[in-house]
């Protein structure tokens, strides 16, 4: 069996960062309105602080949703492929609180993906020890490495790179689990 790669935030579920982010500002942000990587970004420097204090307090998936077709998908390439879900909890903002970050994210992943093993997470913010033939991820920098696929989910981070720097970089646009069904199975 191949082994594969396969992000957790924003590329197997996705939305809960942005709508704390709303609930802290009190705004209505959309995906659309953001131009970086992070998402807290938006948030002004003189309010990081008490982001940081309000993120600590909330659990993220417990507003976060899986992307449409990848619990259908994922449990199909569970089958095909020696998979894993592997993921950064590194909370940027407040390091000391990633280890709840680690525990809801691991309690996300038991309570959503019950055919998927616990022994099957990685979590990790450096992707590139991870050896397997095929990745899927929506940071390109996460998909450097070895593997012979490399499949960027596109987000809103990432939906602006030119179709020549993802050639460049030998990465492959998948804009969802329909997509990836498609390629994979």
């Amino acid at each position: 069996m191949k082994k594969l790669m396969i992000d957790m935030d924003d590329v197997i579920c996705g939305g809960g960062f942005l709508k704390l982010v709303n609930d802290f500002l009190g705004t209505n942000y959309k995906e659309e309105d953001i131009h970086t990587y992070y998402i807290q970004d938006l948030i002004p420097k003189e309010k990081m602080s008490d982001w940081a204090k309000f993120f600590a307090q909330k659990n993220i998936y417990d507003y976060t949703q899986v992307l449409p077709n990848a619990y259908n998908v994922l449990e199909e390439l569970n089958k095909k492929y020696e998979l894993y879900i592997t993921t950064a909890y590194i909370f940027r903002d407040d390091k000391e609180k990633s280890s709840e970050l680690l525990k809801n994210k691991f309690d996300y992943l038991i309570k959503n993906f019950p055919f998927i093993q616990p022994e099957q997470y990685i979590f990790t913010s450096n992707k590139e020890i991870v050896e397997c033939q095929i990745k899927i991820d929506d940071k390109p920098s996460n998909l450097d490495g070895d593997a012979e696929l490399k499949l960027l989910f596109t987000a809103y981070h990432n939906r602006n790179i030119p179709d020549e720097e993802l050639k460049k970089n030998n990465l492959v646009r998948v804009n969802n689990w329909n997509e990836i069904q498609k390629i994979l199975l």
